[in-house]
C-alpha cells in the first residue's frame, strides 16, 4: 500500500466533511471509521463527517442532489466517488458488451463534468475525488463474474485522477490497492474477497481498509497515540511524545508514575455489523493492512530493569505480566483492549456506531426521495399521495420493499428532527468523554 499512498488535506478543527457516493458510501462504514480516528486521535479538535451516499446511484443521479444533499449542509470538505453503478451490470453478459460499456462510461463522465463545474464554483470547499473500490473479478468464491466490469471502472478512475490533478484537488485510489491485497490473499485462499455477497459491496474489513487508505493519503501514518521510554535504573524519563509523565517513583525494583496521553488508542470492533450479509469485522482488517503499526502505536518502554518478570497495572487494573526483556524492547499498549484508556475509547466507538445507525435511517429517507419519489413527481411531497404511491409498489419495487417501514416514520419532519437531535446529542457526548485522563501506571516485579 505504500506505493499507492497519496497526499490529500487532513481534516482540521471545525471541518464539515460530506462523503458523496453510492451504496458503498451509503451503507458502508469507511467514513465512520475515519471519523472514529479523529475522535480518538484529536480529542480537542472536533470535526463533523456526513454520509451523502445513496444506493444504486451513478454520477448522473448525484449531480441532481448536489444542492439539497451536499451544499445545503454547509461543507468545508467534500469527497466524491462514483463508477460502480455507472458502468452497468447486465451489459457485460451481452455480445456488444464493450460498446455498451463505453457508452456508459461516456454518460458517466459527461455527468461528472457538470458536477466538476459545480464544485469549481465552490472556492472555499476542499475537494477530494475517490477512485471507488473494485468489482472483484478474481475471487473464486462463486462462479458468477461480470468480466471486464472493473476495467470500465478503472477508466472512470483515470478520468477522476486527471480531473483532480488539473483542478488541484485531492485524489485517493481505493481500487488498485484493494485489488493488490486481494491478489496476495488469493494466493493462499482463492475464495478470498472483500465483497462476500455480490463482488460489489465491501464487508467491514474492506470498509476499514478503505478508511486506512484515506487516512494514509491524508499523511497521518506514523502519528503515534503516544510514546514513552523510561530508564528504571536511573528513575528518569528518556523520551516522551504526545503525553505527560509525572510523579515517577522507584521503590526497589518497582516503578510507579502518572501517565497522561494526549490521545486515545484506536478501538477496533470485533463484531460483524449488519449490512449486505456481512461476516467480517473491522478488526479483521488488521490481518490485511499495517494499521496497528502505522496508526495505532501507544508505545511503552522501560529499560534497565532488574532481570525478571513484571506485573503491569494501570489504575490498579491488571494488564499483563511482561519480562524485563520485552519491556526493554517496548510494547504497544494499543494492543491491549483491557487498558482503561482503550476501554474509554471503546465507549466512543459504540457511541459512534449508534450515531451511524441513526444516520442510516435519515439516508434511507433520502434514498426513497431520490430513487423512488423523484421519478414520480413526488420529491419531498411527504403527503398521502406519496404514501399511497409507496404502498402501491411496496411488494414490486426493490427499494420500497426494504425502506417502506422506515419511510412511514421518516416522512414526518418531527421524526427526522428527533433523529438528528439524537445524532447531535451523541456527538456532544463523544466529544465530552473522549478527553484522555491521567492514569496511574505500576511496574511491579513478580517474586519467584
Amino acid at each position: 500500500t505504500t506505493a499507492f499512498a497519496q497526499t490529500v488535506k487532513p481534516f482540521k478543527e471545525g471541518d464539515r466533511a460530506v462523503f458523496l457516493g453510492n451504496s458503498i458510501t451509503d451503507g458502508g462504514r469507511y467514513h465512520s471509521f475515519i471519523w472514529l480516528y479523529y475522535m480518538t486521535r484529536f480529542p480537542d479538535k472536533p470535526i463533523t463527517i456526513m454520509n451523502a451516499g445513496i444506493g444504486g446511484e451513478s454520477a448522473w443521479d448525484m449531480k441532481d442532489r448536489l444542492d439539497y444533499d451536499v451544499f445545503n449542509r454547509k461543507p468545508t470538505y467534500v469527497t466524491l466517488t462514483f463508477g460502480m453503478n455507472d458502468t452497468g451490470y447486465d451489459i457485460y453478459m451481452k455480445d456488444d458488451a464493450k460498446e455498451l460499456s463505453e457508452q456508459r462510461i461516456a454518460k458517466s463522465l459527461e455527468s461528472y463534468r457538470e458536477i466538476e463545474e459545480r464544485l469549481l464554483a465552490k472556492n472555499k470547499i476542499k475537494k477530494v475525488l475517490i477512485g471507488g473500490s473494485p468489482y472483484d473479478e478474481t475471487s473464486r468464491f462463486n462462479n458468477f463474474i461480470l468480466r471486464n466490469k472493473n476495467n470500465a471502472i478503472l477508466k472512470i478512475i483515470d478520468a477522476q485522477r486527471t480531473s483532480a490533478k488539473k483542478n488541484g484537488w485531492g485524489f485517493v485510489d481505493f481500487n488498485q490497492p484493494m485489488r493488490e491485497i486481494s491478489r496476495k490473499e488469493q494466493e493462499a485462499d482463492s475464495t478470498f474477497t472483500f465483497c462476500r455477497i455480490d463482488r460489489i459491496h465491501p464487508d467491514n474489513d474492506g470498509q476499514m481498509v478503505m478508511a486506512y487508505l484515506f487516512l494514509k493519503a491524508q499523511g497521518l501514518a506514523g502519528d503515534e497515540v503516544s510514546s514513552v521510554s523510561i530508564d528504571a535504573y536511573h528513575s528518569s524519563v528518556i523520551t516522551h511524545k504526545n503525553c505527560k509523565i509525572s510523579k515517577l517513583k522507584k521503590s526497589g525494583s518497582d516503578l510507579t508514575f502518572d501517565y497522561l496521553a494526549y490521545a486515545l488508542p484506536y478501538p477496533l470492533d470485533s463484531i460483524s455489523r449488519s449490512g449486505w450479509g456481512n461476516k467480517r469485522s473491522q478488526r479483521d482488517a488488521m490481518q490485511l493492512v499495517p494499521f496497528m503499526e502505522e496508526f495505532n502505536q501507544e508505545r511503552f518502554q522501560v529499560t534497565n530493569l532488574e532481570k525478571g518478570m513484571y506485573r503491569l497495572t494501570i489504575d490498579n487494573q491488571f494488564i499483563d505480566n511482561l519480562s524485563s526483556e520485552k519491556l526493554a524492547n517496548g510494547v504497544n499498549l494499543a494492543d491491549y483492549p483491557n487498558t482503561p484508556q482503550y476501554q474509554q475509547a471503546a465507549k466512543i466507538m459504540y457511541l459512534n456506531e449508534e450515531r451511524c445507525a441513526i444516520e442510516k435511517r435519515l439516508r434511507q429517507y433520502m434514498a426513497m426521495q431520490y430513487v423512488f419519489f423523484k421519478h414520480r413527481g413526488l420529491l419531498f411531497a411527504d403527503n398521502k399521495a406519496a404514501l399511497d404511491a409507496a404502498k402501491a409498489e411496496r411488494e414490486s419495487h426493490y427499494l420500497v420493499k426494504y425502506l417502506y417501514t422506515n419511510y412511514t416514520q421518516a416522512m414526518f419532519p418531527q421524526i427526522r428532527e428527533a433523529w438528528q437531535a439524537e445524532i447531535d446529542q451523541l456527538i456532544t457526548q463523544i466529544y465530552k468523554i473522549n478527553k484522555p485522563l491521567t492514569r496511574l501506571i505500576k511496574i511491579e516485579r513478580i517474586k519467584e
